[in-house]
C-alpha cells in the first residue's frame, strides 16, 4: 500500500510531509477545533454535518479558514478518493479535520499580518480491535475526581483539542479498572459525558441524555435521536447523576468510530443485569440499515451482532 495523502494549507502532500510548525498556536496554546467523520463502505456518514460544527466552532474562535464549507467538502472528498485508490480493499477510515489560528507571530518571528489559520485533512484507517471489548463485554465507566472544564469557561458545543482534563480523567479511571473509561462530572455533581462520547441511558424505556449545556452535542448523539423518533422511543434531555446511571435498565455511549456501544459496569456496579440491552439493540439494528451494513459485525467479525441482545 503506498503511503497515504493528506491535506494542508492549500496542497495535497503525502502524509509523512504534513507537519505544521512548532510556533503554531494550536500546539503551543491547545487552539484547535477538530472534527471526525467516519466512513460506511468507504463513503463519509454525515460529512456536512460534521462540518457544518466545525464551521460553528470557527466563527466562536473567530477564525476564517480561507475556504467555504463547500469548497471543504469538496477537498475532503478529493482526499478520500486518493486514499481510497491506494489504501486496503474494503478498508473504513477515520477522516480528521483539524483548524488552528496559526503560528504565534512572536514565537516565529513573523510580521502578525502574515499569519494565516492552519487548515489541514487527513485520514487513518479505523481498526476494530480497540473496540470488540465494547460489544463483547461492555463499557465499565468510571468518574474520576478529575471535573469536566465548565461551560463558563468554555463552551462545550465548540469541539475543541484542549482535552488536558479528559486526559487525566482517564487515566485516574484506569487505576480503578485498566479498561474503564473516564466519564467526567461537572462541578454540580451532574453526568456530562467521556473523552470522546456521550452518555445516555435508559429508564422505563425512554432514553435520557445530559443536556448540552455541559457536554457536545454529537452528530452521533442527534443520530440516536433520529433514529429514535423512528422507532417510537421517547428521548430526554436532562441533568443526570451517579444515582440516575446505576439505577438505569439500560446505558450505552454513542460517537464516530463505533456509532454506540453498552455500558454494563458504572462504578463497578452492573447496569441492569449486566449485558446490553433491547433498546441498543433496536436502535444499532435501525442505524446498521441506514447505513447498509451491520455495525455490529463488523467490529466484532460476525460473532455478536445488535439482535443478539432482543428480547432481555
Amino acid at each position: 500500500m503506498s503511503e497515504r495523502w493528506a491535506y494542508l494549507n492549500g496542497e495535497f502532500v503525502p502524509e509523512s510531509a504534513a507537519g505544521i510548525s512548532i510556533a503554531d498556536r494550536g500546539l503551543i496554546m491547545g487552539a484547535t477545533v477538530t472534527e471526525m467523520t467516519r466512513t460506511f463502505a468507504q463513503q463519509p456518514f454525515r460529512l456536512k454535518a460534521h462540518l457544518a460544527r466545525l464551521y460553528r466552532s470557527l466563527r466562536f474562535l473567530q477564525v476564517d479558514p480561507g475556504l467555504t464549507p463547500a469548497e471543504l467538502q469538496a477537498r475532503t472528498l478529493e482526499l478520500l478518493h486518493r486514499n481510497v485508490a491506494s489504501g486496503e480493499a474494503g478498508m473504513e477510515y477515520g477522516v480528521i479535520h483539524f483548524v488552528t489560528p496559526g503560528p504565534l507571530a512572536y514565537y516565529a518571528d513573523l510580521d502578525p499580518a502574515t499569519v494565516r489559520p492552519t487548515v489541514c485533512i487527513h485520514m487513518f484507517p479505523l481498526r476494530w480491535h480497540p473496540y470488540e471489548r465494547f460489544f463483547r463485554e461492555g463499557v465499565h465507566l468510571v468518574t474520576p475526581s478529575t471535573r469536566h472544564v465548565p461551560p463558563q469557561c468554555l463552551d462545550p458545543k465548540m469541539k475543541y483539542r484542549s482535552r488536558m482534563h479528559f486526559f487525566l480523567a482517564d487515566r485516574e479511571a484506569r487505576l480503578a479498572d485498566p479498561h474503564a473509561i473516564a466519564l467526567l462530572l461537572d462541578l454540580d455533581g451532574n453526568l456530562t459525558e467521556t473523552s470522546g462520547a456521550n452518555f445516555l441511558l435508559v429508564r422505563d424505556g425512554a432514553i435520557e441524555t445530559p443536556p448540552t449545556r455541559n457536554t457536545l452535542a454529537g452528530v452521533s448523539r442527534d443520530t440516536v435521536f433520529e433514529l429514535a423518533g423512528e422507532l417510537d422511543i421517547p428521548v430526554r434531555e436532562r441533568d443526570l447523576q451517579p444515582h440516575d446511571a446505576v439505577n438505569a435498565d439500560e446505558a450505552f455511549l454513542s460517537t464516530t468510530p463505533y456509532c454506540l456501544a453498552p455500558v454494563t459496569r458504572f462504578n463497578g456496579v452492573p447496569i441492569g443485569d449486566g449485558r446490553p440491552g433491547p433498546v441498543l439493540a433496536r436502535l444499532l439494528m435501525a442505524w446498521s440499515e441506514r447505513v447498509g451494513l451491520d455495525i455490529v459485525a463488523q467490529i466484532t467479525g460476525g460473532d455478536v451482532t445488535a439482535a443478539d441482545w432482543l428480547g432481555r
